[in-house]
């Protein structure tokens, strides 16, 4: 039970149980899935989907904080992808053709993958602390992609690109099926080679693993344009849901909730040690939490400090101390038996008697 306790992944998992429990109490046909057209519908379905822009985002976040940074500038990468995407689509004079919507996607991709080229340049050759450099592109970013939408919300109807948000795959959406792939590659990749460890070495210790041969530059500057790749991937998942180009509104504090989602998985926020499985579960508990406001009648008004007061319990159940406490109760005592009486000194033999 005490191995249990201290496992990086009980309390959250517990906190998914405890969501999907109070769910079902709501409303019994919660968990129900059913098969429409050869497609899966449901709860649980409607709730992979909304995980998936979060896991990307997340994941991203997860490989920056493992080198001792952040990434506030998702959000806007977010935003900026969908902006260059639609504008494309709708710019051209066949929105229906697929090679049309594979250039747009290429475009918005490239974009992003250079913006997070940019972080990374700032952050690992200019040495500027990793929360102003995103918070340059963070502030920026929302701007660019006002200019590139004209300042207008950017509708299309494009059949192949809405299949990225609301499409199916062997009965999955879409999305969900992308986000999990691209999550599983990057899983097998960091813990089956050697980049994993060489992440950990760079987060714990820069100038010891620098010292050591680790280029830690060169994977500081990776793992920050991966984080701007898979934040253009979700930004793409989320203008194909939605069908438009919100530069204001899309992807909106979606950093503030990857950085939950990885600290709920139990990854510190100070470098090192990363948990990829904690991530998953951390954006799954997140994605539950915002379809359980809905489920139990929340009222919106109060939604944020529902979400707050979960994420806190959680939190918390997780601080080392908490663990150490909840470990200490579930000992057991040990049984002591009282101790024998031991005999009493015997006068030494060379002692001189007065």
């Amino acid at each position: 039970m005490r191995n249990l306790l201290r496992h990086h992944l009980f309390w959250p998992v517990a906190a998914l149980v405890v969501l999907l429990v109070a769910n079902t109490v709501a409303s019994p046909s919660f968990l129900a899935i059913t098969v429409r057209d050869g497609h899966l519908f449901g709860a649980p379905i409607d709730i992979l989907r909304m995980t998936a822009p979060l896991l990307l985002v997340a994941l991203g976040m997860t490989l920056v904080i493992a080198t001792r940074g952040i990434d506030l500038s998702v959000g806007a990468v977010v935003a900026v992808s969908g902006a260059v995407a639609l504008s494309y689509i709708a710019s051209s004079s066949d929105p229906e053709s697929p090679v049309t919507v594979l250039t747009a996607i290429a475009l918005a991709l490239a974009l992003c993958l250079l913006l997070g080229v940019w972080n990374g340049f700032l952050v690992s050759v200019l040495g500027i602390q990793p929360i102003i450099a995103t918070l340059i592109l963070m502030t920026a970013g929302r701007g660019v992609a006002m200019l590139i939408t004209g300042g207008m919300i950017t509708t299309v109807n494009s059949e192949p690109f809405k299949v990225l948000g609301s499409g199916f795959w062997l009965g999955l959406p879409v999305a969900a099926v992308l986000a999990f792939g691209v999550f599983a590659v990057v899983a097998f990749v960091v813990r089956r080679t050697a980049l994993g460890m060489l992440l950990e070495a760079t987060g714990i210790n820069p100038a010891a693993s620098r010292l050591s041969g680790v280029r830690s530059k060169t994977l500081t500057w990776t793992v920050y344009a991966a984080a701007g790749l898979f934040a253009g991937l979700a930004g793409l998942l989320i203008s194909a849901d939605t069908m438009a180009a919100d530069a204001n509104n899309a992807g909106l504090f979606i950093e503030l909730d990857a950085i939950l989602a990885v600290v709920i998985g139990g990854t510190a926020l100070s470098g090192g040690k990363f948990n990829l499985s904690g991530t998953l579960v951390g954006a799954l508990v997140i994605a539950t939490l915002e379809r359980t406001v809905t489920v139990v009648g929340i009222s919106p008004l109060v939604t944020p400090l529902f979400m707050a007061l979960v994420v806190i319990a959680v939190t918390l159940l997780q601080s080392p101390r908490m663990r150490e406490r909840l470990t200490a109760a579930t000992r057991r005592p040990v049984a002591t038996t009282p101790a024998e009486p031991q005999p009493a000194a015997r006068p030494d033999s060379t002692e001189v008697k007065a």
